[in-house]
């Protein structure tokens, strides 16, 4: 501001006060103009902004003591004064709301009304500029089928939003909230020092938002907050596993003062299957099959995940516990293409044997003369 602007101009006047005015005289003036002129309050309207400029300037100077000094000798003296820094010329509305501080924080007087006009919580920094969106976490049940195929579910969200009926601001209608008196609006008070550090916290009057609502809204009680419920359709990819966690991005809670919104997270919960396992990409199966296929070989038909069947030749003398695989028969890939179907057979061995079949196989036993398939043990349990 020029020697120029503080001649012609007469800051008492214009937030209506006595040149002896006290500080607190003039901080409760201008937050009452600041109030009623605020630019959220009044878009688009220029003389509301004018005014509102015209206060902060003046605030600006009163509200500093050398200023104020200054600006009274300057007058008082018909125009003298030595030069000082700081550029000449008018105040943009958005420097005022940018850099003005007067004891309200760094976050100048856009975090004072901020909650007010917002809906948001005044804060010490910060209030004004657009603020990212909280993410939220869910959880949702699917089946072993849909995992391995992808499905879509709808999940109810609840969500934190202004509250509708106050818009935010948590007072009644036709009512406003209030600077709280301790923390004159920075939601914040000096705690105990620790060495050369003071240490700030919440204020304990308004909780830290700055503002005090003596008529609360009798939706919101006064938070100025609200839940919201919506539906929302979720697509499961192809091949998820249990307990994964899958973000969705830009479906979390919205964001304030034009922020982008969080993100969603929904951890997935995979049912078992009675028959079917995983392993990556692979499906597993347990084929039991008897011990004349296992000794003289066989062809057999499995069960596939999807419907159909897969036909294996089993040869002879397959062991118990070998596995097969049937290729393309599991889990599709992100990238493409499918897992397999890893089939593990399970000899069974038959628990009560008619005479006509023990008599064979003890005719079997003597045909086959094996040897003892247990020779040596004893030798290498004694080995050192």
């Amino acid at each position: 501001m020029s020697t120029k602007d503080w001649l012609e101009k007469d800051y008492y006047k214009t937030l209506g006060v006595s040149k002896n005015a006290k500080p607190e005289q003039i901080k409760k003036a201008f937050r009452r103009i600041a109030r009623e002129n605020h630019p959220d309050q009044h878009p688009g309207d220029r003389r509301a902004e004018e005014r509102f400029k015209e206060a902060s300037e003046a605030n600006e100077v009163l509200s500093d003591p050398a200023k104020r000094k200054e600006y009274d000798e300057l007058r008082a003296g018909g125009g003298f004064r030595f030069n000082r820094a700081g550029g000449a010329g008018g105040t943009d509305v958005n420097d005022v709301l940018r850099n003005m501080t007067g004891g309200m924080g760094d976050g100048g007087l856009g975090d004072l009304f901020g909650g007010l006009f917002n809906g948001g919580t005044a804060r010490r920094t910060g209030a004004r500029r657009p603020r990212r969106g909280a993410d939220v976490e869910g959880e949702v049940s699917i089946t072993f089928l849909e995992s391995v195929k992808g499905t879509t579910v709808g999940m109810q969200m609840v969500s934190d939003d202004a509250c509708p009926v106050c818009r935010g601001t948590g007072a009644k209608a036709g009512t406003v909230p209030r600077v709280c008196p301790n923390c004159q609006g920075s939601g914040v008070q000096s705690g105990s020092a620790q060495g050369v550090f003071g240490l700030t916290e919440p204020c304990p009057t308004c909780s830290g938002r700055g503002m005090i609502v003596d008529d609360p809204c009798t939706s919101c009680h006064g938070s100025g907050r609200a839940k919201s419920q919506r539906t929302m359709q979720v697509r499961i990819p192809a091949g998820v596993t249990d307990g994964r966690r899958i973000r969705v991005k830009g479906k979390g809670g919205k964001g304030e003062n034009g922020g982008d919104p969080g993100d969603l997270y929904v951890l997935v919960h995979v049912a078992s299957h009675p028959l079917f396992g995983r392993s990556g990409d692979n499906l597993t199966v347990t084929a039991p099959i008897t011990y004349a296929e296992a000794a003289l070989g066989a062809e057999i038909e499995v069960p596939t995940l999807e419907g159909g069947d897969v036909r294996l030749r089993i040869p002879a003398g397959t062991p118990n516990g070998r596995t097969f695989r049937a290729r393309g028969k599991g889990v599709g890939r992100p990238g493409g293409g499918r897992g397999d179907l890893l089939v593990t057979v399970e000899v069974q061995v038959p628990a009560h044997l008619s005479d006509a079949a023990r008599s064979a196989l003890r005719g079997y036993v003597e045909a086959a003369s094996e040897p003892d398939p247990r020779a040596g043990m004893a030798a290498r349990a004694t080995k050192r």
